[in-house]
């Protein structure tokens, strides 16, 4: 059974590989973590000894086939919590990451498979991420920036890259959540900002980084 410290790392290691496709330097998960590169090397070692992760010196470390497994366990608990926490207890969806980090770690399948059920078998979480099922399958759907999408172009809000709670906060001042239908009017090829129109008609000015963070479908 894996600490809660072993899970956090083991899960940071996964979307670490995930973003970059490759093995991950003690460097960088040092940086998500806030610890020092020492912590790191000591924990991959724990991780290692116990097969979830595979390590070579001076190439990085990824997680194993064993440890993809129990990294996705830990983000399918984590994201159903979420979509709890939101639903259900109505907080706002700026508000669940830290609480979900806490209740990911209760060891509990049954607990897991249940709230799943009552949840209605949800497959993406407040931020639309997608969640992995019971046999930590996980579906991606095909979303792209709203950067790359033309002018002239109506689509649909479905994610965001970027969970911060400030980001969240500022999608809900400027009215935009997931499921919201947008129309591309003009894009500047000066700064990357872009004009669009949202379902009141309302057409309001975002920046670059917000059109490259939030994620849509056609």
């Amino acid at each position: 059974m894996l600490s809660h410290a072993e899970e956090n790392y083991l899960k940071a290691i996964y979307h670490l590989s995930q973003a970059d496709k490759s093995d991950v330097s003690t460097n960088a998960i040092a940086e998500v973590l806030q610890t020092k590169p020492a912590s790191v090397s000591d924990m991959i070692k724990k991780l290692s000894d116990k097969g979830f992760v595979d390590y070579q010196k001076y190439k990085g470390v990824n997680v194993s086939k064993k440890g993809r497994k129990e990294a996705l366990q830990i983000i399918r608990k984590h994201r159903l919590w979420e979509v709890f926490l939101v639903d259900k207890l109505h907080f706002r969806w700026d508000e669940v990451h830290d609480i979900a980090e806490q209740l990911e770690h209760i060891k509990s399948p049954l607990l897991t498979q249940k709230l799943d059920k009552f949840l209605g078998y949800p497959r993406v979480d407040p931020h639309g991420d997608p969640i992995p099922n019971e046999l930590g399958e996980i579906i991606i759907g095909n979303k792209v920036p709203l950067s790359e999408v033309p002018a002239k172009q109506k689509v649909l809000v479905t994610g965001v890259e970027d969970s911060d709670s400030e980001f969240l906060n500022h999608l809900d001042k400027i009215n935009i959540a997931l499921g919201t239908k947008v129309v591309v009017i003009e894009k500047n090829t000066f700064d990357g900002s872009m004009q669009i129109e949202l379902p009141s008609q309302e057409i309001i000015f975002i920046s670059k980084q917000v059109a490259e963070n939030l994620l849509v479908t056609e």
